[in-house]
């Protein structure tokens, strides 16, 4: 019998799996689950802000970015179940026999393929969670004071999503075929993933700050 996807658990049920020594789910899904949480944090300083005459000017921006922190949502939590799959796959082939010259060359290659997808999820999961940072960004400028301590913690959790995706692309890299351009490009794009990261994060929390203070 298979499980139920892991959006669908309890909470409850979803730390347990985490807590336990399954090889699924792991870091690589938390990390998605964790950028959802903060799309949907987003989400919600957008819907308080909505419908308020205070807000009115910044009313069809505020629809604007909770419709895209919507869609990132539910990209993240879509990759949070690909991850699992994917390393899943990882596991499966380094349980393979390397009995001999044949079987060790079969299971490494196969360890090899099933490393991309596991390289390249986490790889599009720091993208999608550094767009949930943007967003949480840009709503914590213009939408409602009373939530912005939202906006900023949406903001905390999109960029660990975002680090946590780049340490499981790191992990991956070594298994990865011998020729694949990722392990040539994976440096370059995590260095101008953590560089955005670093930058927007910042950014965020000193308007959260700011409008906190005054």
């Amino acid at each position: 019998m298979s499980s139920p996807p892991l959006a669908e658990l309890t909470v409850r049920d979803l730390t347990e799996r985490l807590a336990s020594r399954a090889p699924v789910p792991g870091g690589g899904s938390a990390n998605a689950l964790v950028g959802a949480l903060g799309a949907a944090l987003v989400e919600m300083v957008c819907e308080l802000t909505l419908g308020k005459p205070e807000y009115e000017e910044v009313d069809p921006v505020a629809r604007q970015i909770g419709a895209a922190a919507g869609e990132l949502r539910g990209s993240l939590l879509a990759a949070a179940e690909e991850d699992a799959t994917a390393y899943l796959a990882v596991v499966v082939a380094r349980r393979l026999p390397r009995d001999g010259d044949e079987q060790r060359a079969a299971r490494k290659a196969a360890i090899g393929e099933a490393s991309v997808a596991a390289t390249e999820i986490p790889l599009r999961v720091g993208r999608l969670a550094a767009k949930v940072l943007d967003l949480a960004a840009s709503i914590a400028s213009i939408g409602n004071r009373n939530a912005v301590s939202d906006a900023g913690a949406a903001a905390l959790l999109a960029a660990a999503a975002a680090r946590g995706a780049a340490l499981n692309v790191r992990i991956n890299l070594p298994s990865l075929p011998d020729a694949h351009p990722l392990r040539a490009e994976a440096g370059v794009r995590l260095a101008e993933l953590d560089s955005s990261v670093t930058k927007r994060e910042a950014e965020a929390l000193a308007t959260v700050s700011r409008r906190m203070s005054g």
